[in-house]
């Protein structure tokens, strides 16, 4: 907890006053993000990192493997759902991006199996993407593709069940919202986005080839 205390101290000391006007007009007036971000829980994956965005800038519910269950409602427990309930009809964003990275311990559990200490809720929730994995397992790929395939694989189930929520699709029809799926290589730093069925990179300005 030190640590944190110190990174808070920091916080105080350097960025609160930077930020500081910025963060009383959010409490004031309200946040009004453009932008949902469906991301990993991975350490290594911070959204607001990547996109190098601001308080007030992004909406982030973060899961295991950034999966999206297909529309349910009923008395079960669905934290990601109703963050995504909130945003599209309260916060009325403009943009869903779902977010996956290498290296996700949740895909590896979808491929490999939860490990032992993971039963109780991960083993269930990554049933979700079960299609994923057999799309991967169909591919036909050496193991050592298999994951990085699979990875892709889940960004893409999320975007079909996004499509399954009635409000979702609805504003999606009108053009008031749409939806992105993005990859980010942990080792790389580099962001790929899918389009038209591929991962394509992100070109950069920087010097960083």
């Amino acid at each position: 907890m030190d640590k944190l205390i110190e990174g808070y101290r920091r916080f105080r000391e350097l960025a609160w006053p930077e930020h500081k006007a910025l963060f009383e007009t959010l409490a004031a007036r309200g946040q009004k993000p453009e932008t949902f971000v469906v991301a990993c829980s991975d350490s290594r994956v911070d959204p607001q990192m990547i996109f190098n965005a601001g308080p007030g800038e992004l909406f982030v519910v973060r899961n295991v493997a950034n999966l999206v269950p297909p529309y349910q409602p009923d008395a079960n427990y669905h934290g990601t759902s109703a963050a995504l309930e909130f945003a599209v009809r309260v916060l009325e964003v403009k943009r869903i991006v779902v977010l996956g990275h290498a290296q996700c311990g949740g895909v590896s559990a979808l491929l490999k199996g939860a490990p032992p200490g993971a039963q109780d809720f991960v083993a269930q929730w990554i049933t979700i993407a079960e299609e994923a994995r057999r799309q991967t397992l169909e591919a036909d790929l050496p193991p050592d593709q298999q994951q990085y395939f699979c990875e892709r694989c889940c960004v893409q189930l999320s975007l079909d069940n996004l499509s399954t929520f009635p409000w979702i699709a609805e504003r999606v029809e009108t053009g008031d919202l749409t939806l992105h799926g993005a990859y980010f290589g942990v080792a790389t730093g580099r962001l790929e986005l899918l389009e038209d069925g591929e991962f394509r990179a992100v070109p950069t300005t920087g010097r960083d080839e």
